[in-house]
């Protein structure tokens, strides 16, 4: 048996950022090593996501997981034992294979991704480098640019704004240090511009402001107002990213914004967004329709994908097939990869790389339930995605994060190559 063989595998009960259970995984090689990974969760979710699977019931308000723990502590330890964890494809097949369902309700997607991405971090600690060597191989990838929020909207905050994240992007920063150094500038104008117009609510999901704004309109106006507040030309240094998770607003090709009291058609809506576009400097809007509305996408990404990223989250959840459908008929240019949507490393990876195969942007992403676990930096820089999307720039469970990214661009040194505008069109 190589030193590479799964000798154990361990489940057990943790705590995300909401306060929630979640499953940790930790995985033991018979050489030793170890590798343990936790799984996110999120809260505007996909209809096509890897089932998060709760216990239900009065315990924690239904959101316990012992049911999931019991799975890797049961059924997945005993399939995985022996296995190469070197091999992820194979482990994750065999998971998939165990499970046996289209969206990983049996056993759990929250208990498939943990002991997934385990495998990989035991895999990379018995090689003795890095998850995100282990991942890109001798050829470092890129570091990527951040998607950082700024002010936090619709399911992440209670619905104060409909719009669900309103972000910048550093493009013109040389590194990924410099990015987030212009980004806390940022962050800190666009709290004293709150406190001075008393809007301030406190923080969001994913540490961004939570606002109390007239109309979404408004946040953008807000959002310039703070990148310029920070020293920095919009559009040139700094721009603007939005994510409208639109499946929230509705469906059918009928939508609400609750905080105007408007409703529109996908036409209506499109219109809209491209009327910001030219009025802002965003560069990416993400689920800009609903996740039924694939003819509203495809409407959406002719008239405007030659000026922003149009970036599939719900409508793709992170899956190969759906991507690959998507490309053909021209419904976005750009994937948010999130790993819990697909439920294994591999099915994640696979749905990057079709989206890479078309041309389209890869953006990685973390979900607004976090923890300290920094996977998802690890697969940005070693799959070389160019974006990563964490949340904002506070709480811990994102500066983690972040942190991470710091120390990997550090350990490159001068091989360190920062995406920057590289991914936008």
């Amino acid at each position: 048996m190589t030193e590479t063989a799964i000798a154990q595998v361990k489940g057990r009960r943790v705590w995300d950022s909401r306060g929630r259970p979640t499953v940790e995984a930790e995985v033991r090689l018979t050489g030793g090593a170890v590798g343990r990974a936790i799984a996110p969760a999120g809260a505007s979710r996909g209809r096509g996501e890897a089932v998060d699977l709760r216990d239900g019931g009065d315990r924690f308000g239904g959101f316990d997981v012992q049911t999931a723990v019991a799975h890797v502590n049961g059924e997945i330890a005993t399939a995985l034992c022996g296995a190469d964890a070197a091999g992820q494809e194979a482990v994750d097949r065999i998971l998939v294979d165990l499970d046996g369902t289209p969206d990983k309700g049996r056993l759990g997607g929250n208990a498939l991704i943990a002991v997934s991405m385990a495998v990989a971090h035991a895999a990379a600690a018995a090689a003795g480098e890095p998850l995100w060597r282990h991942l890109g191989g001798e050829k470092p990838g890129r570091m990527p640019v951040p998607q950082v929020q700024i002010f936090g909207g619709g399911a992440h905050a209670g619905r104060r704004v409909d719009i669900q994240d309103f972000m910048v992007v550093a493009l013109a920063a040389d590194s990924f240090c410099q990015a987030l150094e212009w980004t806390a500038e940022v962050y800190r104008a666009a709290g004293r511009l709150m406190e001075q117009a008393g809007t301030l609510q406190g923080v969001a999901d994913e540490g961004g402001y939570w606002p109390v704004f007239a109309t979404n309109e408004e946040g953008l106006e807000t959002l310039v107002r703070a990148i310029e507040d920070a020293g920095f030309v919009p559009g040139e240094q700094i721009a603007v990213c939005l994510d409208v998770a639109a499946s929230q607003l509705g469906g059918g090709g009928r939508y609400r914004l609750g905080l105007e009291g408007r409703e529109m058609d996908s036409d209506g809506l499109g219109e809209m967004l491209a009327g910001w576009i030219e009025r802002y400097p965003i560069v990416s809007i993400e689920d800009p329709l609903a996740e039924d509305d694939e003819e509203g996408f495809i409407r959406f990404t002719r008239a405007v994908g030659g000026k922003v990223q149009v970036v599939g989250d719900d409508f793709l959840v992170t899956d190969a097939g759906r991507v690959r459908r998507a490309a053909a008929v021209g419904a976005c240019n750009a994937v948010l990869v999130k790993p819990n949507q697909a439920g294994t490393l591999s099915e994640a990876r696979a749905a990057l790389e079709a989206a890479r195969a078309a041309g389209w942007g890869t953006i990685v992403s973390a979900r607004s339930g976090e923890t300290e676990d920094v996977t998802i930096v690890h697969l940005a820089v070693g799959w070389d995605a160019g974006q990563i999307k964490v949340g904002s720039f506070a709480r811990s469970e994102r500066m983690a994060k972040w942190n991470e990214g710091l120390r990997i661009e550090e350990s490159l040194g001068p091989a360190a190559r920062f995406a920057g505008r590289e991914p936008f069109p």
